[in-house]
């Protein structure tokens, strides 16, 4: 991965390569409010652009090592690498969901990664809206509209069956089969 960092972006983006390994073998063995934090801090360094600028697309998921390469890109991009990285340091996939929102003050779809301690808790959310990591209650200025994982999603509309567990097979997701495949590809 560092070498086509280099390779395909720069110097600057195999450093961040190094940290990002440096960090995550500090992380380990670590608590998973740590880790969480400090994964959250990491990402939420990078700058936010929309992905027709970065990519020529309107709507493009970055795998972990593109967005470390241009060290930009949605939120979406953020909440992939943030996601990564957490289940590279061993949080179980059915402890994070990629949960996509309305975020209400800018008016505009959005995407955060939501951590379960429990199945039944409240979960913590990191995004790079707001570094703060708080619950998801105290996230007024966010409402929920559906969450997933590589196991499940969960429907948030009443209308559509609120709390309802779907099967990821079952499901048509394009974007996220997508950026898997572009993943395995990479190794």
């Amino acid at each position: 991965m560092l070498n086509r960092l280099q390779h395909e972006y720069s110097d600057q983006a195999r450093r961040r390569g190094v940290a990002l390994n440096s960090l995550l073998t500090e992380l380990q063995g670590q608590t998973t409010e740590k880790q969480l934090i400090e994964v959250n801090r990491f990402f939420n360094q990078f700058s936010y652009r929309e992905d027709s600028d970065v990519w020529g697309e309107k709507d493009y998921w970055a795998t972990p090592e593109e967005f470390l390469g241009t060290q930009q890109g949605d939120c979406e991009d953020f909440v992939i690498a943030k996601y990564f990285a957490l289940r590279k340091l061993g949080v179980a996939d059915s402890h994070l969901y990629l949960t996509y929102v309305k975020a209400l003050k800018q008016n505009v779809a959005h995407m955060v990664l939501s951590y379960f301690e429990t199945p039944g808790s409240i979960p913590l959310i990191l995004d790079n809206y707001n570094p703060a990591i708080l619950k998801g209650n105290k996230r007024t200025d966010l409402l929920p509209v559906y969450s997933f994982n590589a196991q499940s999603l969960f429907l948030t509309n009443a209308s559509a069956g609120l709390g309802k567990s779907l099967p990821t097979d079952k499901i048509k997701n394009s974007k996220w089969k997508k950026l898997l495949a572009d993943i395995r590809k990479e190794k």
